[in-house]
This record gives structure tokens, C-alpha cells and sequence, in this order.
């Protein structure tokens, strides 16, 4: 066996297709509306970025290693345990944590079909096998998922509301499905867009978590708190995966500006309130509207709506023509969607212009 002539990355590795995100910039376009990320129309509380300007006088030091403020105002804020709470840069962070910490060659996650890519990508960084379970009507199949469990199995990830479909598991659903599963096995339930779901059925996660050993909750601060570039994301989860994931984290994994943001932006409740209704009042609107014109659009619950082109259009040439009009859109082929764009629910004004240049795209009767 030769000696390798340069260093050698971990198997699986290599086997990774990089994550590419939504771009952000239409050359030769004066005014663009970024509608691929699934961010925010309406920014940050003023509250946060209030908080955030405060830090400007005192970044030589440290922040609080352990985010004790950050936990308890999380605490305050949907009556949870901070000591079960752990926070990252980003829920990201927080999932990868989890992949390193619980997967390892000739282990197994599973992963829906078109679930978020990170979780392949986690899975094959820890040198684990990543397991592809189908999913029914774009929507993850708790049978199909249960079917593909094995003794290797270690992690099923699970996006609620997943991206970029916008559908969601009832929790009686996620219930069955975390009663199938063997108690070695850890379920991730990835709730980064749960604060926009106006559904009965629904529930994030924290029942589980607080009732199980095995089971936990990831959230972000990125969608509807509008602190995307703070990289601020959060996990509920039993106290004996908390000490592993604290374990393993590192120590000022989360900066004292997007702390101070953080606390700020939890405890303004009507900005919440503000941006879900904005996306009470558009989702449907732009659902409709856009159906009206011949697009498949699948019911989503996010603040983003996934596009479904007819034979006779493609999504490369509709998403070159809204470009050319700064209107920035997202191809999901990545996702196994080749004729499909996302959308992000965006300002009044975006909404109607992405519309109005559809309905031109499309040849319909302005």
C-alpha cells in the first residue's frame, strides 16, 4: 500500500456536493429585491439592532462563553429549562454539533427526499452513510422513514416546516414516528420557520423534547427574527445531549453582539406578531395569484412558496427573466426540483412585481 503524496480528508468527504446559497445580485440591475433566502421582509426589531450598536463600545472582550442571557430569555420566552438549552452559530452549527457527536463510519442518518441538503452533507462529513427515505406529496412519510431504519441507524433529521417545499408533519405524525424509532436513535426536528405555521395540528417540538431522552428541537433566529447575518441559532434538548453538545462546542461560539441582538429581539413580541401577520396576508395572496397563472405552487406554511413550472416553460428561463428585472428567485435542482423556483415572501411591493412579471413570463393578459 503507497504512502499518500499529500494530506488525506476522512472518507466521505470528497463525496460531498457543497452547499451553494441562494444568490444575492443581479449585475446591471439597479434595484433588486432579494427573494432567494427565505429572509425577512421587514428586517430586525429596532430593539436588536439597538442591543447590537450598544456592543460597538466594547468589542476587546469575550463574550459570555455559556450565553446564560441569551438561554434564559429564550426560557422566558417559550417557559422552558435555559440549563436544556444550548445556542450555536446558527442552527447549523448546532445540527453539524450533533452529526460529530453521534455519527461515525458505518453509522446511518436518515434524511427525507427533499429535506434541507445540510443533513446529507452532515452525515457524510462525519464519515456516516446518509440514508434517503421518499416522501408522499412533497411531504416526509413517516412510514417510508420508519422503513429505513436499521441497527446502524443513529439520527433521522427531520425539517418542520421543511424547506424548500413549505410542508409540514402534523404532530400526531412526529409522534408515531418518534414512538417507531429505537431509543438509541435520535430524532432532530429542525423547526427554523415554526413561528410562521397557523396550523391546529401542528406543534415544533417541545412537548417531545420535554417528554423524551431522545429527541430534540432546533431553532434560529435567521428567519423571522431577521438576525440572519448574526448566525444565532438555538436547541431544546434532554440534559445528557445538552453536556455532549457543550462538550464539543467552542467555548465563544456565539459573539456577545449577537447575544445582546438576541435577547433583544426575543423580547419584542410584537415584531413577531408584526411579521407573521405580513405573512398571514401575502402567503396566500401570492399562492393564489401565481396558481392563476398555470404554476403548480405546493401549499406551504413557511414564509416561502416552492413553483412548479408547466412542460412548456422553463424555471432556468423564468428565473433569467425575474433576474433581469432584479426580482432574485431561487432554483432548488439542487433539491431535485429541476422545473421549480422558491420564493421568499417578500414587501408588498416585491410580491406584486414578481406577479406582474410572471404573468408577462407566463404570456398572459396583463
Amino acid at each position: 500500500m503507497s504512502t499518500p503524496t499529500r494530506p488525506q480528508p476522512n472518507p466521505g468527504v470528497l463525496d460531498i456536493a457543497a452547499y451553494v446559497p441562494g444568490k444575492s445580485s443581479a449585475p446591471g440591475v439597479a434595484r433588486v429585491f432579494k427573494l432567494s433566502s427565505n429572509e425577512t421582509p421587514l428586517g430586525p426589531s429596532p430593539k436588536a439592532i439597538a442591543a447590537y450598536k450598544a456592543l460597538a463600545d466594547h468589542l476587546q472582550d469575550y463574550p459570555d462563553g455559556a450565553h446564560s442571557d441569551l438561554r434564559e430569555a429564550i426560557g422566558r420566552a417559550f417557559g422552558l429549562d435555559p440549563a436544556r438549552i444550548v445556542c450555536g452559530a446558527g442552527s447549523d452549527e448546532l445540527l453539524g454539533l450533533l452529526g460529530n457527536a453521534y455519527l461515525a463510519p458505518g453509522t446511518e442518518a436518515i434524511h427525507t427526499t427533499h429535506g434541507f441538503l445540510m443533513y446529507p452533507i452532515i452525515t457524510l462529513g462525519s464519515g456516516a452513510t446518509p440514508v434517503e427515505a421518499a416522501e408522499k406529496n412533497f411531504t416526509a412519510d413517516v412510514d417510508a422513514i420508519l422503513a429505513k431504519v436499521t441497527p446502524r441507524t443513529r439520527i433521522v433529521f427531520i425539517a418542520n416546516p421543511n424547506n424548500p417545499t413549505g410542508t409540514y408533519v402534523p404532530f400526531d405524525e412526529i409522534k408515531r414516528l418518534h414512538r417507531g424509532l429505537p431509543a438509541n436513535v435520535l430524532l432532530v426536528l429542525d423547526a427554523a420557520y415554526s413561528e410562521y405555521v397557523r396550523k391546529n395540528d401542528y406543534e415544533a417540538g417541545i412537548e417531545l423534547v420535554a417528554t423524551s431522552e431522545n429527541v430534540v428541537m432546533c431553532r434560529t433566529f435567521s428567519k423571522i427574527h431577521g438576525l440572519a447575518a448574526l448566525r444565532i441559532g438555538w436547541m431544546y434538548a434532554p440534559e445528557h445531549v445538552i453536556d455532549v453538545i457543550n462538550r464539543i462546542r467552542g467555548p465563544f461560539n456565539v459573539s456577545a453582539a449577537a447575544i445582546a441582538a438576541g435577547v433583544a429581539a426575543i423580547g419584542d413580541a410584537q415584531h413577531v406578531e408584526t411579521s407573521i401577520a405580513h405573512n398571514e396576508r401575502w402567503l396566500p395572496w401570492l399562492t393564489q395569484e401565481i396558481s392563476k397563472l398555470g404554476i403548480i405552487v405546493t401549499p406551504s406554511v413557511g414564509n416561502f412558496l416552492l413553483m412548479h413550472f408547466p412542460k412548456d416553460k422553463s424555471a432556468k428561463d423564468a428565473d433569467a427573466f425575474l433576474t433581469a428585472r432584479g426580482l432574485i428567485l431561487r432554483m432548488v435542482s439542487a433539491y431535485g426540483f429541476t422545473n421549480a423556483l422558491r420564493m421568499t415572501v417578500g414587501t408588498e411591493e416585491a410580491n406584486r412585481l414578481v406577479v406582474q412579471a410572471l404573468t408577462e413570463f407566463m404570456g398572459k393578459p396583463q
